[in-house]
């Protein structure tokens, strides 16, 4: 890890961001919170896959920092049991260069990726883009596009003025494309956090209840304009 000049980004409107360290590297994880304290951030840290998972079931954060070579669950693991109840952003960190690791890990739910050794700098932007996506505690959580309506906080969707009933399988995918406006969220990450790892293959489950979800959202179902398709790979929800 190399420091550099960088402005203090922890600290969104008053309130102090909280980041969730996991790393089995005590002297690593000494460093990254000395230094993302010195930038503002509220840190706790785990040093194995089953204590980041009970605190971050306890002690909600606001962002999660993910080694994927912990000594008793490996990383992807971690990221698939806590998509099942958590959409919280997560940056991995890992030694591990190759593409394929990559590629299991943002399939396994993380929000981006970052290899060993890495840059300060780096670190912190790539913190300060996942909080772009995430609503202020102050604002209201309200994703709003040109049909639809969603309030996560009281878990409403209107159209048109009218309340929406939606599923609670509907909700949960809903509720997971809305948090990452723009962001393509691909099938495997869909189908694990809404039913589970064992269903990540089952990709006609997304496809019957996306058509349901447009039915309901969109002005034009077959041409949909906020809940879109990447072909083969996954959806994207564009405000």
């Amino acid at each position: 890890m190399s420091a550099g000049k960088t402005e203090l980004s922890g600290t969104q409107s008053g309130h102090r961001t909280s980041v969730l360290v996991v790393d089995d590297d005590p002297h690593l994880l000494k460093a990254l919170r000395i230094t993302l304290q010195a930038h503002g951030y509220a840190v706790d840290t785990a040093a194995d896959g089953g204590t980041a998972l009970r605190a971050a079931s306890s002690r909600p954060p606001d962002l999660m920092v993910l080694d994927l070579g912990l000594p008793d669950l490996d990383g992807a693991d971690v990221l698939r049991e806590l998509r099942r109840w958590s959409s919280l952003p997560v940056l991995v960190l890992s030694a591990r260069h190759g593409s394929s690791d990559k590629v299991d890990a943002l399939d396994a739910g993380a929000d981006d990726y970052i290899t060993k050794p890495f840059g300060l700098d780096e670190l912190l932007a790539r913190l300060r883009a996942l909080l772009r996506r995430v609503p202020e505690p102050e604002s209201a959580p309200t994703v709003a596009a040109s049909s639809f309506t969603v309030d996560l906080l009281q878990r409403i969707v209107t159209r048109d003025g009218n309340t929406v009933r939606l599923t609670p399988t509907e909700w949960g995918i809903l509720e997971l494309l809305v948090r990452n406006p723009g962001k393509l969220i691909t099938q495997q990450h869909l189908l694990s956090a809404v039913w589970g790892p064992a269903y990540e293959k089952e990709t006609n489950y997304l496809r019957v209840y996306m058509a349901q979800l447009r039915r309901k959202l969109e002005a034009d179902p077959a041409s949909p304009r906020h809940l879109l398709t990447e072909p083969g790979i996954g959806y994207r929800f564009v405000p």
